[in-house]
């Protein structure tokens, strides 16, 4: 089984994937448009036409997938998405730059710092409105 994170954004989908790739790398493997959709029954507006279906970003095997909400399904409360994301880092330094890379311009919610049981995180909500949480947590 593998479980991979779907997220929605109203119309900045494929800003904020070229922001994640940018920070922490991996290849963009499957772009959909609305406007390839060929069923008659869907009807969208001509602004939303270029706007994404589906976008995902494959890092090392992890997948991360999203799409613009179109106007008619109503719009995401970015300030309500209380789901979280979690990166586990291989170090502490990469958890740094995780971390430093992906809240730039967003709200750190609880800084990168030692915690319970010997790890290392920190939790934020990206400028696209999207929470995540960043973790090293050293072997044993």
């Amino acid at each position: 089984m593998t479980i991979n994170p779907w997220i929605n954004f109203n119309g900045n989908a494929e800003e904020a994937f070229m922001f994640y790739q940018s920070v922490l790398g991996g290849e963009i493997v499957d772009v959909v448009r609305f406007k390839e959709i060929t069923q008659s029954n869907f009807h969208l507006k001509e602004e939303e036409k270029e706007k994404l279906m589906q976008i995902t970003l494959n890092i090392g095997g992890a997948m991360i997938t999203g799409n613009d909400v179109p106007s008619f399904l109503g719009t995401v409360s970015e300030q309500e998405n209380r789901s979280k994301i979690r990166i586990l880092t291989e170090s502490k330094e990469e958890a740094e730059k995780v971390f430093n890379g992906l809240s730039a311009g967003g709200n750190v919610e609880g800084p990168l710092e030692e915690g319970p049981g010997r790890t290392y995180f920190g939790t934020f909500r990206d400028k696209y409105g999207i929470e995540w949480i960043v973790e090293y947590k050293p072997s044993v």
